[in-house]
């Protein structure tokens, strides 16, 4: 069999799996994502001839399927929220984003730094790849289907999977800086980078996602011309059109095509916000996300079953463990102090800050654009090594925590 045919056989058998696992898994203390990555381990242990999942070699690929993995994922989140934006309905999003992601940036780069001797502008560059929580693997902790009521989603899985919706995009400006700091050097590049970086492709990924999502919604569901009302046809793809419109649009303009997505998933949403149309967008949406997770996972597993984690250091494997054990939980808990969210929900969205696709794509961006001192088969190993960890140990605690939280919430009602 041809290496080809064998690739075809497999895509198809893992496309199948993520149709069937769900409905497997549902309650069992097992994700669908630690599924894939076991797979990925055991094919890649069998002598039949699978391609290469160098991401070093393979950097350019890497970078755009991953890129497309996480779009698919941003309007997935933003379509599946039913409470509205706003200060204070949206504060524990807020408190994480504000505190929790530039303290586990900072908290990684020290530990980088201190454990591993690496270079700030390395150190810098892996705290900025660590800290979002992931889109993509967060299916077990976010919120479900699209439904009528508001106030549906529990604080727990609407803090994380807005979370995740935002601070994918939020982590560019640290990347920038990273690289900025690996390519110039000083502090030279400072003011640039914080009137360019930070507020005009911020401000642009909000406005344009707003006004292009509103268009959308407008024509999806307001079209004066019944031909144009997407919302008759119950067409799934029309999500997939939005978020590629979108990203292409304000990645011309300079903004962050990530923020865009979501935004405009988010402003879809509101323009008919109980319609069953949403509901299909979102079912498509879900199933293209299954489709590449699975495949990206596979892939994953293929690259520590071929020695990926060779250049992996005591240090590097402490840094990934502080990171999941002790400074996203830490952060997380001190950003939400006084918050909207209980003692139990604050523990449950401090511990659950899942890394996965995301980091995969901010690491092979960035190793596209700079030299950052340390060898990259050493950053691909940490960051790795601490996705793999987060899918193993998230993927097993996930279910019964979430399972725990909802019979202790319905005991108080």
């Amino acid at each position: 069999m041809s290496s080809p045919d064998l690739v075809l056989a497999l895509a198809g058998a893992a496309a199948l799996l993520a149709a069937v696992l769900p409905g497997l898994l549902s309650r069992r203390a097992l994700s669908l994502p630690l599924v894939y990555l076991l797979a990925g381990m055991a094919l890649y242990l069998l002598p039949i001839g699978l391609p290469d999942p160098d991401p070093v070699v393979h950097r350019t690929a890497v970078e755009h399927v991953t890129e497309i993995c996480v779009l698919i994922s941003l309007m997935g989140a933003g379509l599946a929220l039913n409470r509205a934006v706003g200060l204070r309905s949206w504060s524990t999003t807020w408190r994480l984003l504000g505190w929790a992601m530039p303290l586990t940036v900072a908290g990684v780069a020290a530990a980088a730094t201190g454990l591993l001797g690496w270079p700030l502008a390395a150190a810098l560059l892996l705290g900025a790849v660590l800290a979002p929580t992931d889109p993509v693997l967060a299916s077990d902790v976010s919120v479900g289907e699209p439904v009528d009521a508001e106030n549906a989603d529990d604080e727990v899985r609407f803090a994380l999977t807005s979370e995740a919706g935002l601070n994918d995009g939020l982590a560019f400006p640290f990347v920038y800086a990273a690289i900025a700091l690996a390519t110039a050097g000083g502090t030279g590049w400072l003011g640039e980078w914080a009137l360019t970086d930070v507020l005009y492709r911020v401000v642009a990924g909000l406005l344009c996602g707003l006004l292009i999502g509103r268009l959308i919604g407008r024509l999806t569901f307001h079209s004066p011309a019944e031909e144009l009302r997407l919302a008759e046809r119950r067409d799934g793809f029309v999500a997939l059109a939005a978020t590629l419109l979108a990203y292409g649009v304000t990645e011309l303009v300079g903004g962050y095509g990530f923020i865009a997505v979501f935004v405009a998933a988010c402003a879809i949403r509101r323009v008919e916000h109980g319609h069953g149309y949403n509901s299909v967008l979102h079912g498509f949406v879900e199933q293209l996300e299954r489709l590449f997770t699975a495949w990206l996972l596979l892939l994953l597993g293929g690259f520590v079953a071929a020695g990926g984690l060779a250049p992996l250091t005591w240090g590097g494997a402490a840094v990934g463990l502080l990171l999941l054990l002790v400074i996203r939980p830490l952060a997380g808990w001190l950003s939400q102090l006084r918050g909207r969210a209980g003692p139990r929900e604050r523990g449950v969205i401090s511990f659950f800050g899942i890394r996965g696709i995301g980091s995969l794509f901010y690491l092979s961006y960035a190793l596209g654009h700079a030299d950052f001192g340390v060898p990259a088969e050493e950053l691909w190993a940490v960051t790795a090594f601490t996705v793999v960890v987060s899918v193993v140990l998230h993927g097993i605690t996930a279910t019964p925590a979430m399972n725990r939280l909802d019979a202790l919430r319905e005991r108080a009602a």
